[in-house]
Parts: C-alpha cells; sequence; structure tokens
C-alpha cells in the first residue's frame, strides 16, 4: 500500500471517474489531480477530475462533479464530498483514514515518505564547484547547503544520485594562484624582495594575499628547501616552478576545501578536473564533435545590447549556435589568441557527464552566473542530441548579520567570511537548517543571535526540540510503563480508535503529507520545502503538547488510561520518526534531549 494518502485517493478518485466516462484518454486521467486543500475548512483534499475531463467526456464539469460526489460519497474513508467551484470537489476523509496511516509510519521509521518516484533514474548533481584559491567562504555555503539537501531530497524521491565538484583547475585564477603561494614561499626562504617589487613582476599583479597560503608556501620549502627560489632568493624562471608549485597549491586547497566541507557535512563523491578534460583532449573531441554536426562557425557577434563597450570591436570568431538551442545569440569558444573560453571548458565537462550515463543534469550555482544558464542550457541539449537536460538551481547572496548590523567574521581570510568561521560560530545544524529556510534564490540574512536562540524564531531549534520532547514522553513512558514494550513494532498494533481529538487529526494529517512533501520538493528542486515542513509539524506537535498542559485527557501518558496512552505515544513515535526522516534529508542531527 502506498505511503501517499494523496496518492491513494487519487486512484479513488479515478476508479470513479472511469465509472462516469469509461473512455477516458490516459493522457487525460495523467492530468487529474488531489492536493491539500488551501482552506482546511473546505475540507481535506481537492480534485480536479471534473474539470479535466470535462472535454473529453462530452458532459459539463458540474455533471461529473455530481456523479464524483455520489460515488466518492460512498466510500468507507471519505466522510463527506462536495462540489466546489466549476468542476472542483473537495473531500473531507473520515480521521480513521489518517489513523490508519500510523502503523505504516511507525514500521517504516527513518525511511517513511521514500519515494519510487524517479525509479532509479540516474541524476549528477553538481554543487560548490568553487576555484581552488582559497578556504571556503559563506559565499559558497548557501550551495553547498543547497546541492547537499536537494542531492539527498532526490535520493529519498528514488533516483540513483551522484554528488559532484567540478574543480576549476585551468586557467589565469589558477595560474594567479601559484604566483602567490610562490610569494610566500620566498618570503619563507628569506627574499630581500618587498611584497611590491614581487607584485610588479607577477602577470596581472599579486591576486591573493591571504595567510591562508603560509602553510603551502611552508611545505615547499620543507619539501624543495630554497632549490625554487632564484639567485639572491628573488623570482627564479617560470618554467623551473611554476608547474610544480601550482599542482602543489591546487592539491593543498582542495584538501582544504574537503575538510571545510566534511564540517558542513558534504561529502562528495566525485571530483572532477578542468585541467584533466584539457590535457586528456576531451574538450578538442567535444568541439570537434560539434563542428561535425554543423553547430560551429566562424562568425561576427552583433555588438552587445546598450551601451558598446570602448573596446568592442567586430572580428571574427569561433561561435557555437547556441541559438539553434533556445539560447538569445550564439556563443564564442576560443577566444582572439586561440585558447579555448571557459564556455568550451564547461560544454566539455557537461558533455562528460553525459557520457558517463547521466541523462539528467543539475548544476547549484550563485546567482551571479544567472547569465550564463540559457547557453549552458543550449549546449546540454546541443552535445547530448536533445536526449538530457540540465536543470539549474540559482544561490543568491547570504548576508551575515549580527544585533540587525553587518557582521564581518574572518580570522583567517582577512577579506571574506570564512566557512570554518561561521560553522565555529554556531554550528553545523543551525547553518545548514537556517540555510534552507529560505528559498535559493532569495536573498538571505543569516542572523547569528537568532541561530543560537532557544526560541520559537529559531527554526533548528523549534524542530530539534519536538524531537527532543517526543524522545523525553517515549522515556517517561518507559519508566510508567516498564511491563509494556514500546518499540515502533508493538506501538504499530495498538488500537488508535482514542485519537479524535482535533489537536491529534490535525498532527495526523501534516504526517500524511510528508510523502507528498518529498516528490513535490524533489520535483521543483526545492530542498527548502523540507524546512517548512519540518517547521509546521513541529508547531503541530508543540500545539499538541501545550493542550495537554491544560486538558488532561489530551496528555500523552495517563497512567489510569493504559490504552488511550498506547495511541498517544503511537502518535509521538510517528512524528519523531517523521521528524527524522526530514532531517535526514537536511542532513542535520535529531537531538534525543535539549540541555
Amino acid at each position: 500500500m502506498s505511503q501517499d494518502i494523496y496518492a491513494r485517493m487519487r486512484e479513488t478518485v479515478l476508479d470513479a471517474l472511469r465509472t462516469l466516462a469509461p473512455d477516458l484518454p490516459d493522457d487525460i486521467a495523467a492530468r487529474v489531480e488531489v492536493t491539500p486543500t488551501r482552506d482546511p475548512a473546505h475540507g481535506d483534499m481537492a480534485t480536479n477530475a471534473a474539470l479535466v475531463s470535462a472535454k473529453a467526456a462530452r458532459q459539463a464539469p458540474a455533471k461529473i462533479a455530481a456523479g464524483l460526489v455520489a460515488a466518492l460519497s460512498l466510500r468507507p474513508e471519505v466522510a463527506e464530498a462536495a462540489a466546489a467551484g466549476p468542476g472542483f470537489v473537495n473531500l473531507r476523509l473520515d480521521p480513521a483514514a489518517f489513523r490508519d496511516l500510523l502503523p505504516g509510519i511507525l514500521l517504516a521509521g527513518e525511511q517513511y515518505g521514500d519515494s519510487p518516484l524517479g525509479r532509479g533514474a540516474r541524476v549528477n548533481v553538481e554543487y560548490v564547484s568553487a576555484n581552488p584559491t582559497g578556504p571556503m567562504h559563506i559565499g559558497h555555503c548557501r550551495g553547498a547547503v543547497v546541492g547537499d539537501a536537494l542531492a539527498n531530497l532526490l535520493a529519498k524521491a528514488g533516483f540513483d544520485v551522484t554528488k559532484e565538484y567540478y574543480i576549476n583547475d585551468a586557467g589565469n585564477q589558477v595560474a594567479a594562484l601559484a604566483w602567490a603561494t610562490y610569494w610566500r614561499y620566498l618570503q619563507a626562504v628569506g627574499t630581500s624582495l618587498t611584497e611590491d617589487e614581487y607584485a610588479a613582476q607577477v602577470p596581472g599583479g599579486l591576486q591573493y594575499r591571504g595567510d591562508y597560503l603560509i602553510p603551502p608556501a611552508q611545505e615547499l620549502l620543507r619539501l624543495h628547501g630554497d632549490s625554487l627560489a632564484g639567485p639572491g632568493k628573488g623570482i627564479a624562471p617560470v618554467e623551473q616552478w611554476l608547474d610544480l608549485v601550482r599542482d602543489f597549491t591546487i592539491d593543498a586547497m582542495m584538501r582544504q576545501v574537503r575538510d571545510d566541507l566534511a564540517l558542513l557535512g558534504v561529502n562528495q563523491a566525485v571530483f572532477s578536473s578542468e585541467r584533466a578534460l584539457v590535457a586528456t583532449g576531451v574538450v578538442d573531441r567535444v568541439i570537434a564533435g560539434l563542428e561535425a554536426d554543423g553547430l560551429i562557425y566562424q562568425g561576427v557577434l552583433e555588438p552587445p545590447k546598450g551601451k558598446t563597450p570602448d573596446d568592442w570591436e567586430p572580428r571574427e570568431q569561433t561561435l557555437f549556435r547556441a541559438t539553434q538551442f533556445g539560447d538569445d545569440v550564439d556563443r564564442p569558444l576560443r577566444k582572439s589568441d586561440g585558447s579555448n573560453t571557459y564556455f568550451a571548458n564547461d560544454i566539455a565537462y557537461h558533455a562528460d557527464k553525459v557520457l558517463r550515463g547521466f541523462p539528467t543534469l543539475i548544476d547549484v550555482w550563485g546567482a551571479d552566473h544567472g547569465g550564463y544558464v540559457s547557453r549552458m542550457k543550449s549546449a546540454v541539449k546541443a552535445v547530448s542530441g536533445g536526449k538530457a537536460t540540465l536543470d539549474i538551481v540559482l544561490c543568491q547572496i547570504v548576508h551575515i548579520m549580527r544585533g540587525g548590523e553587518p557582521v564581518r567574521m574572518s580570522k583567517r581570510a582577512g577579506t571574506f567570511v570564512t566557512l570554518r568561521d561561521l560553522l565555529e560560530e554556531v554550528g553545523r545544524d543551525a547553518v545548514r537548517f537556517t540555510m534552507l529556510t529560505r528559498k535559493s534564490d532569495a536573498q538571505m540574512e543569516f542572523d547569528l543571535d537568532q541561530a543560537v536562540a532557544q526560541t520559537r524564531e529559531n527554526p533548528v531549534f523549534y524542530v530539534q526540540y519536538a524531537h527532543a520532547r517526543c524522545r523525553s514522553v517515549l522515556r517517561s513512558a518507559a519508566n510508567s510503563f516498564p511491563a509494556q514494550a514500546l518499540t515502533p513494532a508493538e506501538l504499530a498494533t495498538v488500537s488508535l480508535d482514542s485519537l479524535t481529538a482535533e489537536a491529534d487529526l490535525v498532527l495526523m494529517r501534516r504526517l500524511a503529507s510528508w510523502p507528498r512533501t518529498v516528490e513535490a520538493a524533489a520535483i521543483a528542486r526545492e530542498p527548502h520545502r523540507i524546512a517548512f515542513f519540518l517547521y509546521d509539524l513541529a508547531a503541530d506537535f508543540h500545539m499538541l503538547w501545550n493542550r495537554g498542559r491544560d486538558d488532561a485527557e489530551l496528555r500523552f501518558i495517563q497512567a489510569d488510561r493504559p490504552a488511550e496512552t498506547l495511541a498517544r505515544l503511537a502518535l509521538v513515535a510517528a512524528t519523531a520518526a517523521t521528524i527524522r526522516s526530514g532531517l535526514a534529508v537536511m542532513g542535520v542531527t535529531p537531538v534525543e534531549e535539549m540541555r
């Protein structure tokens, strides 16, 4: 039996509809939905069955709705069915329909909400993918959390998910990083150069000056002594040190990146190197394939819209026919010096993912890359022959606040807030949960005071407190009923008929919506919906807890009413299991007790 009560009711509605319209086409049946009502006063669920089937059935929506009302009213799980608006039917279920879900929740435990939606289809979720030029900072944190939670969510929804990091280790940025590390190395060997004198000799200037480059520079000194330095400890010819220092520094930075991400609870399975794609000829082969398909040509682009830059000039370039796949302009693949553009390398990387057997690609990017979306989607269509899809999730900037004012927290980097600093300040759970309390493309203010506050306004505390309360109730019950086994399997067998209070039903209705929430969030690529669900579930549970303080019949443990107590313990245990199920998607720890 499906865990999703909405899916089960949809099948019930379809059975009734096919009786009224026996020849209903499959494509029309696929559009039938059963969804929660916006206003609980209108019932538990609503269906659009009459509206979407009317034309194909050659009947008025109102007539089909009336037939559905009559048929559904006969179902034992339906307490009330009523026509609403132009072709909708509202349904109020018998409370027993919700009570009957609890045993399944208890037996499923944290697996409650697992869905067959994805049917094992392979999905590649690539996120973070920062240039390996320094420590992880707050700008990377949101994308890391969103990408990781999205990957967890898709796995729960039945997809075969690979978590991936793309190392941007080719091009000018990593060359600049090598020069910056070399400067720290020269300092370590005792150069007489000043920083300004050194910077004047660096192509493009000295771009990275953080203290985080001192440890790799000192390790270079330990391994190589002063052999990498020039005469008088000046700059040696670049061919003697640049490749070595670049590779060494990239490795050191990526070790630090992995360590920082692990502190955040992010552990990606695959790390792909841009430089390896170039070195092994993948980029050239992909470009050659596009050329063979007639998708590359030599041409001159129109000037940029708006004010034309002073340095812009019409010149012939190697262009990809991006407009053929939905982009608004064709895109350059090679620079004037003949080297590949970043876009060319990115096309090859996505083509490589398709060749590795991923029909669905998801990239999590910073919002500053929003202008890159259409060209990348067009490229994936081209290299896959339209067989692969690319979804892109954009993450807006996060502002760190304390006392209503912006905060500069960095201790190590000097110019930005590091991820490690943030984790040390408020902890992993608070960071991960808070990052998911807003839709990813909405700007966020991360309030440090709120993140550690033990109040309802702190969502991670509020949800973890609900779980801790559940566990506290179950521990107390074990002491009060030492002869009674209170395992989930035992609680799944108790009578639930006493769960009739409205607060009980509110909580059970919320529990019933978890499987549907998982599927809807996975389809929309919106893991923040999980945070919203958990906050609402916690609120429902806390409300029931508080009602029990005023009404003895709503208390979880009643020594003189063992049957009623066991029913409430089943509800409490099901709530705890659902909270753990949701927190696992978010990568947040369920707390056993609050201190």
